[in-house]
């Protein structure tokens, strides 16, 4: 008895100099993790090839829309890229993707108005819409807010007019993402509800804040069981221009265009490896899609991210960096309009077997990075949010924190895996006045601003490499 007494004694004795040097260990290994970081930072803004990648992708191939030549040649110069990089697995994956054509023309025009005339409004179609017809549909609008507001007037109302949804982004929302969530709806569906209904038409308020003379694509859908109307996005000026307008009168409007769906053409995502010298089936994976609107050169959607992810590792390398676990670079395809690219990866992963530690994934714009999000399986997410939360001194001097939410649409199928998935999160203020639109090129991309999100990615993978998330 005395001597358990002694022992018991001691431990209480030896338990807190245990923490206490476990806590100095820590310390020392953080300051060494803070010493390896700021090189990071350093190589990432002196050195990184990621603006002069992009410079290649959207002034040399252009705007990636999935099926087209210019996506295929984004395959091939993101592989060869990958290639010079000195990886030790640089493959393609196929998969199967939607081609859409916008076609050659887009009218939209407000037709004998007592108070305006007949005015040309600045119209792009939707992506996925089907055409009008060579002769185009002219018909009277309806002004609405919401997918319910369609329920409510129904047939009656409806039938034979062009429904125009008028939901403006919510300018109160300090996350521009968060009025996009509450406004894109609209967008994706209006067609499929109006024409439930027998409307022939719909307009669709461009997805920004601003108020702007430029339109803004996006996908949108159909359903089986409803015949398919043509679909446009206006600009916000014009949908204010409208809205008013029918405020005072009835309106007719005069649309045309002549986009189309083709059949479905073979793609790839890109795919490149640093195997991990300790725990190589233990997978970090970084990432963007490498497919863009047609409309734009797809600067920050999503160029940005996919230059962004191969700068991580040319960064890693650059500074002789020796990974412990597999961190993995995908440029995928078809994520504007399918996410097949997405689902294949996800597809061919599980049936592989694999583990996927950690998933990063930059879809948000090459703006001034802010935070990263995080999500995961709820089997994981709290223990792990909370253990990777104690690597906030590290990230604080360079302005980066970590917040609650969804991580990517490509990665977002790995959650099963039961890793960590993150989204790299800029500053959102000016994203939705180029996202999706003509005004989407390297000149709205800010050199420093884009190695700034190189290099708070491959901190992210660094420190996911040297401890896991369960530690």
């Amino acid at each position: 008895m005395r001597s358990g007494l002694l022992l018991g004694f001691f431990l209480v004795l030896l338990f807190p100099a245990l923490r206490a040097q476990q806590a100095a260990d820590l310390a020392v290994a953080y300051q060494e993790d803070a010493q390896f970081i700021r090189r990071i930072y350093d190589d990432a803004l002196r050195y990184s090839s990621s603006y002069d990648w992009l410079h290649y992708l959207t002034k040399r191939i252009g705007a990636r829309l999935s099926g087209t030549p210019e996506a295929a040649a984004a395959v091939e110069y993101t592989r060869q890229m990958m290639d010079t990089l000195g990886l030790d697995v640089v493959r393609l994956e196929p998969c199967m993707v939607p081609h859409w054509q916008r076609g050659t023309y887009e009218e939209v025009r407000i037709v004998h108005s007592n108070k305006a005339g007949s005015r040309d409004l600045r119209a792009v179609s939707l992506g996925g819409s089907i055409g009008t017809g060579s002769m185009g549909i002219t018909a009277d609008v309806v002004e609405v807010r919401s997918l319910d507001e369609v329920d409510t007037l129904g047939s009656a109302a409806l039938a034979g007019k062009i429904v125009f949804f008028n939901r403006p982004m919510d300018p109160t929302r300090i996350n521009t993402f968060n009025a996009y969530g509450g406004a894109v709806d609209q967008r994706a569906l209006g067609a499929a509800r109006a024409g439930k209904y027998g409307a022939v038409g719909v307009l669709v308020r461009s997805m920004t804040t601003g108020l702007d003379d430029v339109p803004h694509t996006g996908s949108m859908s159909y359903q089986p069981d409803v015949t398919p109307i043509p679909a446009m996005g206006i600009s916000t000026n014009d949908a204010e221009l409208l809205s008013r307008l029918l405020k005072e009168e009835s309106v007719r409007v005069f649309m045309r265009n002549n986009s189309s769906m083709s059949s479905e053409k073979p793609s790839y995502n890109v795919i490149g490896e640093i195997k991990g010298s300790l725990y190589p089936d233990e997978i970090i994976l970084v990432g963007g899609h490498l497919d863009s609107w047609d409309i734009g050169e797809g600067a920050h959607d999503d160029g940005a991210g996919c230059v962004q992810s191969l700068g991580v590792v040319e960064t890693l390398k650059r500074l002789n960096y020796k990974p412990k676990r597999t961190i993995r670079v995908v440029m995928f395809m078809n994520e504007e309009n399918g996410l097949r690219g997405g689902r294949t990866y996800w597809e061919n992963s599980y049936k592989a077997g694999e583990y996927h530690l950690g998933a990063i994934e930059s879809d948000r714009g090459g703006f001034t990075p802010r935070a990263f999000s995080a999500e995961g399986h709820p089997d994981i997410f709290a223990e792990g949010y909370k253990n990777i939360s104690r690597w906030l001194p590290l990230l604080e001097p360079y302005g980066i924190t970590f917040e609650l939410g969804g991580s990517g649409a490509d990665i977002s199928g790995l959650k099963d895996q039961k890793g960590m998935l993150f989204g790299l999160v800029p500053d959102s203020q000016r994203y939705f006045d180029v996202h999706h639109t003509a005004a989407d090129v390297l000149e709205s991309v800010n050199k420093r601003e884009l190695e700034l999100g190189t290099a708070a990615m491959a901190t992210l993978v660094y420190l996911l490499d040297q401890y896991g998330f369960k530690e």
